[in-house]
Formats: structure tokens, C-alpha cells, sequence
């Protein structure tokens, strides 16, 4: 298995450069990775703006954790134009049969969800919560080159509309919780500390 972790937005609901913030003892976007330890040879960050801060950060933390999983981050030239561009850059690089995709900005989620969902079979896998889908979603082969085969200024909800879905409820908010404001920022710093 591997991951992709979409992290070249602007922030620019945040405020601050969201991906380095920090939760607890490690930046959002390290929260976000660590969940694929152990599952994930490899983690594809892939970067647009501020693409190095976000080689520096990697660099820190491939130095300060051995995790079981190479991180390798890429350059998205056409990040400005949205995050399906950024979707596209990643799969270009999954070798794997089945691979996870999340926003960097997710940090919440609980490993063992991760793990349920990687056992799951099918196209599309995606964790839901009080009936809400959230990430990180498991996908095939299969989509990976519909993703690539598609106009980059389509979507990927465009993209998966074609698959059928399969929805694993979980009991994990953190599926739905995203760190696109301060205001989240805070809440994510809340549940975090009293999850």
C-alpha cells in the first residue's frame, strides 16, 4: 500500500501556513502522515505552495521518526489550478495496487481507522461518520488510472461518481475533521487533547 497526501493549497482560510502548525507533539501534516505507519511503504506529499517549508518539515521528521514508510515529496507545478491537479500529480507516482488519499490537513484520525479500512476490498473505500464520508479514502488500481486518464479541471467526485462506493462507518469524528480555518485549528487542539 501506499498514500498521497495532498498538501500544496494556500492555507488561505487559515491564515497561517496550516500544514506546519502544531498538534500536540508533531505539525498537522506529520499527524496526518503518521497514520500510515506500518501499513504504507511508501507516503507521497505532494507540495505546491510553500514547497519548501514542506521539504524542510519532511526532512525533520524523516530524521526524528523511523517510520516503517519512505516519504517522497513532489512538486506540483500546477497547484494553483486545484487540488484534482495535485490528485493527478500524486497518482502519477503510486506503483502500488490499492492506495490511500487524504488532505494533509487531516490529522485527527485514529490509526485503527486507517487499518479497518485497508482491509476492505474494492474501487473506492471511504470511512464515514453519522453518515458524513470523510478521509482518507482507499482506492484501486482501476481509479487511479481513470484519475489520470480524466481532464485535470475536472474533480475527483467527478472521477468517482463512475465507481461503486463502499462506505465503512467508523467511530472516529476525526474522519470528518479538517484544519481549514484557526477556528479548526483550535477545535482540532481541543479534541486532540481531550479525545
Amino acid at each position: 500500500m501506499e498514500a498521497i497526501v495532498l498538501a500544496a493549497g494556500y492555507s488561505s482560510r487559515a491564515n497561517a501556513f496550516k500544514m506546519t502548525l502544531q498538534l500536540g507533539q508533531m505539525t498537522v501534516l506529520e499527524q496526518t502522515i503518521s497514520k500510515f505507519e506500518g501499513l504504507c511503504s511508501r507516503v507521497i506529499v505532494v507540495a505546491g505552495f510553500k514547497m519548501e517549508l514542506i521539504q524542510e518539515e519532511m526532512a525533520k521528521v524523516c530524521n526524528k521518526n523511523a517510520y516503517s514508510f519512505q516519504v517522497k515529496v513532489v512538486y506540483n507545478e500546477n497547484f494553483n489550478q486545484g487540488m484534482f491537479t495535485s490528485i493527478q500529480r500524486g497518482c502519477k507516482e503510486i506503483n502500488a495496487p490499492a492506495f490511500f488519499i487524504t488532505p494533509g490537513d487531516c490529522p485527527l484520525v485514529k490509526k485503527e481507522t486507517v487499518q479497518l479500512i485497508s482491509k476492505y476490498k474494492g474501487n473506492v473505500v471511504i470511512p464515514s461518520f453519522n453518515y458524513k464520508g470523510g478521509h482518507p479514502i482507499k482506492l484501486s488500481s482501476e481509479v487511479k488510472q481513470k484519475i489520470l486518464d480524466t481532464n485535470p479541471e475536472s474533480s475527483l467526485r467527478e472521477v468517482l461518481g463512475g465507481f461503486e462506493k463502499e462506505y465503512v462507518n467508523v467511530d472516529d469524528p476525526g474522519v470528518i475533521m479538517d484544519v481549514d480555518t484557526l477556528d479548526d485549528y483550535q477545535k482540532a487542539i481541543d479534541y486532540y487533547h481531550f479525545r
